[in-house]
């Protein structure tokens, strides 16, 4: 589903990529894992079309992302990636189900059809109840499944996440880690997410590792499969220095 081939990305003198190739399949939790400044976020925002590389390829549902312009990508992005961060980034004036309606507006779809979708996932996400209420008002493990929910909203192909429970307490680490492999089990979604999270890293399907812009290993939970997870596995994830 997602082809990865000969990925660089310099800024200035600093080859930041140096050669990232790898692909990921339909329906697969992926983890990228590794120190400060081995390139973590550089390749999600890559593979998010957020950033262009120097030089290499990535082809996201058979569309090679890079030949596209500057407006069609912009339209690939919104409905075929969604985007979870570390710090929620939704905006305070506009409701929880407003926030989550709000990727659906740019893609064009009709005010019904985003309220019942954006509805529905706030009913998956056990937070019909507070669709009302703006960020203020909620939790912060209820921001984060606002923030997924917004991610899912345009039922996109694959979620890139980028430290998504760096911010949140224990239970709500946990929760949030449930959420995806949930949210994998019935919608089929793929998942590309960076973390520093041994215990998220450990649950999903494959871990790679980045060092100094290269790919240095690949990890992978033998037990799982895209259908469920395996919270025992013990993977060694390279701290920061």
């Amino acid at each position: 589903m997602i082809k990865i081939e000969n990925i660089t990305k310099s800024f200035g003198n600093l080859q930041v990529l140096k050669g990232i190739d790898m692909e990921i399949a339909k329906g697969e939790i992926v983890s990228i894992v590794g120190p400060s400044g081995a390139g973590k976020t550089t390749l999600l925002q890559i593979i998010g079309t957020l950033d262009r590389p120097d030089s290499g390829s990535v082809i996201i549902d058979n569309t090679e992302v890079g030949k596209l312009s500057s407006n069609r990508l912009s339209d690939f992005r919104n409905k075929h990636v969604g985007f979870v961060f570390q710090f929620h980034q939704l905006l305070p004036e506009f409701t929880a189900i407003e926030n989550i309606m709000i990727p659906a507006y740019i893609a064009g779809k009709k005010t019904s059809e985003a309220k019942a979708r954006a509805k529905e996932l706030l009913e998956f996400m056990g937070l019909s109840d507070r669709a009302h209420h703006k960020p203020n008002q909620l939790s912060g493990g209820e921001k984060q499944r606002v923030a997924v929910a917004r991610a899912l909203v345009n039922e996109p192909s694959v979620i890139l996440a980028d430290e998504p429970s760096g911010s949140l307490d224990t239970k709500n680490k946990a929760e949030l880690h449930q959420l995806f492999f949930d949210l994998r089990d019935k919608y089929g979604m793929t998942f590309i997410i960076v973390t520093h999270d041994e215990s998220l890293a450990a649950l999903t399907d494959r871990t790679i590792c980045l060092k100094d812009g290269r790919i240095v290993d690949t990890l992978h939970d033998e037990t799982a499969d895209t259908t469920t997870t395996n919270p025992e596995t013990n993977i060694s994830i390279p701290q920061e220095p």
